[in-house]
């Protein structure tokens, strides 16, 4: 019944009709419309709002269909988790984090838990901060590790590590003798970015947005080293975590400059949904993250 909660709410909000979301559903109109007076009157609060253009869901069903899909998770981590034993795999752990977080902070705690727990998997995927806030509250994953200042009230999170964005310049560059910058000031050279979708790009793209311009990207690289390499051979300048900057200029003709901007200075949070509802293997990772906090 849940699955077909979840889908057919999904569907009448999408067709704004009980017909075509019938139709969607593979369900004659009359069994339709049977099913859901049925679930009205069971949860005692209408589901389905009628109009005279069709049908939206209320603010019950909304809630609903909320439930519906963290349920709905659950079920399909249950089944993947069973799955996975029946393999020999114990669990798959579904993480969101943003760029800084996935590159850069994440993965020498991960590699400690993998060689830890053999029968754990992980999966990482890259999502800028408030759509990382948003999934673990839908159910859509089963931890992240994003900007704490961007995560609501309702999510369980303890700080795991501080995240400083620096410019880098070639050595020779005048911006490179500087000692601090601010992003305005630099906004209208030639940058060297991430390929998209990067939550880091986006984010930068955004606080250009902020200042009314446009950043001229003159080159799209999949990681830091890439993006280090084009900065030393003077092609742009660039902005990454102060963590990449520091590990590339040991063996690069390239300068960090401190960001004047308080948007360059953040901290990461691991963050979940209530930690008592977590799967064992997920709580067990969150305690293992928790010991490299460095804050």
């Amino acid at each position: 019944m849940i699955w077909w909660i979840c889908g057919c709410s999904w569907r009448w909000r999408e067709a704004r009709s009980i017909t075509h979301g019938a139709e969607r559903s593979a369900l004659a109109l009359a069994s339709a419309s049977a099913r859901i007076k049925s679930m009205e009157t069971a949860l005692g609060v209408p589901l389905l709002e009628r109009q005279r253009r069709g049908v939206r869901l209320t603010a019950a069903g909304e809630s609903l269909l909320d439930h519906a899909r963290v349920v709905l998770h659950q079920v399909a981590a249950m089944q993947g988790e069973l799955t996975a034993r029946a393999r020999g795999l114990k669990a798959r752990i579904h993480m969101l984090a943003n760029t800084s977080g996935a590159s850069e902070h994440l993965p020498k705690a991960l590699a400690s838990f993998l060689a830890k727990y053999p029968a754990i998997s992980v999966d990482i995927e890259e999502r800028e901060s408030a759509e990382i806030a948003t999934a673990l509250a839908s159910g859509a994953a089963d931890l992240g590790l994003a900007v704490e200042a961007m995560l609501p009230e309702g999510l369980d999170r303890f700080p795991f590590c501080d995240d400083r964005l620096v410019l880098i310049a070639p050595q020779g560059d005048e911006i490179a003798q500087r000692r601090r910058t601010a992003f305005r000031d630099i906004a209208p050279r030639d940058f060297i970015g991430l390929t998209e979708p990067s939550a880091l790009q986006n984010h930068i793209a955004m606080q250009a947005a902020k200042l009314g311009v446009r950043l001229r990207i003159r080159a799209r690289l999949r990681g830091f080293d890439a993006i280090c390499q084009m900065v030393e051979a003077g092609v742009g300048l660039a902005i990454i975590p102060d963590a990449a900057a520091r590990r590339y200029s040991r063996s690069m003709r390239i300068k960090m400059v401190r960001m004047a901007d308080p948007w360059t200075s953040r901290r990461l949070a691991i963050c979940m949904r209530n930690r008592q509802s977590l799967p064992r293997p997920v709580q067990q990772l969150a305690d293992h993250l928790k010991t490299f906090a460095t804050v």
